[in-house]
């Protein structure tokens, strides 16, 4: 969802991406490897100061890490109440997270550590963890609040599935003119889609996807998403015709 992470960023939204877990260990990487390119991709991602004048906006991307264990991601109390402490300092109103059937243990854990942590960060009277410093463009770092508690209006699915199946959306975010920027944000991480052979053809049928996708709605990219919950229409300016 990288094209949708740049647009709203631009369109002056607060977005914060959350890491749970460093990525490592891996075949190719290593932690301060993978640091730098999370900045890099970070980097790309983020809007420009001509394009946040553009919109007449000033909309922010930040990214902040956990440290639950790569590959040994567990359902647990104290997990759910570190990432329900980053949704209260953020006072998150919508969440997007792994569509829930994947091949990937992790993700299917997360998925589900992020759907409890939505209802505990508007428990009252608990507190909970608080959050690390969040990286921003530029390098630097920004102390993240403890926050009250709140409730996320949204939860979508975006598709990182590791099953071949194809997915099949409850919409599509038009990200025409982001497919670029998306495709050097995954290039950001060398070791993982461009060092590897095997993981090149990643880069390709991702691009692929967001024009497939864009078709379906009319648009030159899309991206998909799922929700289980209804979206709701005041009329159909804002739907792409």
């Amino acid at each position: 969802m990288g094209g949708t992470v740049a647009r709203l960023a631009e369109q002056g939204h607060d977005v914060l991406l959350v890491d749970v877990t460093d990525g490592e260990p891996t075949p190719r990487g290593d932690l301060a490897t993978r640091a730098k390119e999370a900045q890099l991709a970070l980097e790309i991602l983020a809007p420009s100061a001509q394009a946040r004048a553009g919109f007449g906006f000033a909309g922010r991307l930040r990214r902040v890490q956990l440290d639950l264990p790569n590959r040994f991601v567990e359902h647990t109390i104290e997990s759910r109440h570190k990432i329900a402490g980053v949704l209260r300092a953020q006072q998150a109103e919508v969440i997007f997270v792994p569509y829930f059937e994947d091949a990937h243990p992790d993700h299917r854990a997360v998925t589900r550590l992020v759907e409890d942590a939505r209802f505990d960060a508007k428990l009252t009277k608990i507190e909970m963890p608080e959050p690390p410093a969040a990286r921003v463009p530029g390098g630097g770092t920004e102390a993240l609040p403890v926050g009250g508690a709140c409730y996320a209006k949204w939860v979508f699915y975006y598709y990182a599935t590791h099953l071949r199946w194809v997915a099949d959306p409850s919409f599509v975010m038009d990200v025409t003119g982001y497919l670029d920027r998306k495709r050097a944000s995954i290039e950001a991480y060398r070791t993982q889609f461009v060092l590897p052979e095997k993981n090149r053809g990643v880069v390709e049928w991702v691009e692929a996807s967001g024009r497939y996708f864009g078709s379906r709605i009319g648009t030159a990219a899309g991206e998909p998403f799922f929700t289980k919950e209804p979206l709701g229409l005041m009329g159909l300016d804002g739907v792409v015709m």
